[in-house]
């Protein structure tokens, strides 16, 4: 990872402690030392420094404007002459951020925003905003979104044996009413090891038709080599994987089984249940932690049926994660996963609380999870995959004998 050397001045660190324009500038300072140090790498030499690796020469500055959450920050981008120096700084940063401003952006130009949504993009965008100028932005930002939603799943021979499930629920402006909307989500671990996020759709719930819609058109981008599908026990996203990936392995998050079992347990018995549940899952195997829940369940016999019924319903399936070899059980027994994502688009939508339309709602989201996708891909490997291609080849092996004792 490439290192910076920052230095910040007496007057900076003071104004970062009496009011926004100090913290404005502090950035503004550390923006402009990173682009003088990205170009000091592409031509391999300092400022004024002289040497025989020298790859160019410098060419003065020109102005860009970027916003932030802090304001809008005018920065000076370092020029050489023969014009190749690129930095991604802008184009990674400002994707999430500019999909949170225009959304703000198309609320003003609608007349349904609050005074604050209105204050905060005059702040960020300038004293006014034309319509055009928000459609011109808008289509760039949306054509970037789109590729990455709707890039190829199987490139390079990848295939994802594990695929994490959520969903959740956001308001949309639509003709004139405000409406409820899922936004369907689906991460997937490859078989490198690595996560990625593999797609984003709206729809109007999540039913059967809605997850079928969405599997399909991930199969049909190359979605492939499916062998477990870990969500929560919503009907329609379990009928809809039973479908479309058929041979597969359901895991039922045990978090959310756990949360259904305290539902239906009063207050005084929910520490007990709790307690059994950790035993039972914490089980070396499925035939211990069989052995756990009937403990559970002669302890609490009479004391919460109605828990224990649903604890026992939902058992086989929160434990399928145990026919894997030990080292992944632990990340794939829940949607933990899923949910810490779900955590960072309801802190952008929070500042929205209600979409002006679709497709603000797809570049919002689609640029947060662009953005969550590219430091995933970037960032270590999730799993060690080389025990699970072991016990894939075992799991063939064996195949072939049982279909041949039952002949």
């Amino acid at each position: 990872m490439t290192e910076y050397d920052i230095s910040l001045t007496k007057d900076q660190v003071e104004g970062l402690l009496t009011d926004d324009e100090g913290l404005k500038g502090l950035v503004t300072s550390v923006v402009n030392q990173i682009l003088e140090a990205q170009m000091s790498e592409h031509l391999a030499a300092a400022y004024y420094e002289h040497n025989d690796g020298r790859k160019g020469y410098r060419n003065g500055y020109r102005p860009r404007q970027l916003y932030t959450r802090v304001g809008k920050l005018v920065l000076r981008v370092p020029q050489c002459r023969d014009g190749k120096f690129s930095t991604d700084l802008f184009s990674r940063y400002q994707r999430s951020e500019q999909a949170l401003i225009l959304a703000m952006m198309e609320m003003v130009l609608q007349g349904v925003s609050t005074r604050r949504v209105e204050k905060v993009t005059e702040e960020l965008c300038g004293e006014s905003f034309s319509k055009s100028m928000v459609s011109r932005l808008c289509m760039r930002l949306q054509t970037r979104v789109d590729a990455w939603n709707n890039r190829r799943l199987d490139e390079g021979n990848k295939c994802f044996p594990f695929l994490i499930v959520d969903a959740l629920v956001i308001k949309v402006r639509l003709d004139d009413r405000v409406v409820s909307t899922s936004a369907l989500v689906v991460s997937g671990i490859n078989n490198q090891g690595q996560r990625e996020i593999l797609g984003l759709k709206l729809a109007d719930s999540e039913s059967k038709e809605s997850w079928g819609d969405m599997f399909i058109w991930l199969k049909q981008r190359g979605l492939q080599g499916v062998e477990f599908v870990v969500s929560d026990c919503h009907t329609g996203l379990k009928a809809a994987a039973k479908q479309q990936f058929q041979g597969t392995t359901w895991q039922r998050c045990q978090v959310h089984l756990m949360r259904n079992v305290w539902a239906k347990a009063s207050k005084k018995h929910r520490p007990a249940l709790t307690a059994g549940m950790r035993r039972i899952f914490g089980s070396p195997c499925k035939q211990d932690a069989r052995a756990a829940f009937r403990t559970l369940a002669a302890e609490m016999e009479g004391l919460a049926d109605k828990a224990l019924d649903i604890l026992e319903t939902g058992l086989e399936d929160a434990l399928a994660v145990m026919s894997l070899p030990e080292k992944y059980r632990k990340r794939l027994a829940t949607t933990n996963m899923q949910e810490r994502l779900n955590e960072e688009i309801r802190r952008r939508e929070k500042v929205i609380r209600i979409f002006p339309n679709e497709e603000s709602a797809v570049r919002l989201i689609g640029a947060l999870l662009a953005e969550k996708h590219e430091s995933w891909l970037t960032g270590q490997l999730y799993f060690d995959m080389d025990e699970f291609h072991e016990w894939q080849a075992e799991k063939r092996k064996e195949q072939p004998q049982k279909v041949r004792s039952i002949m």
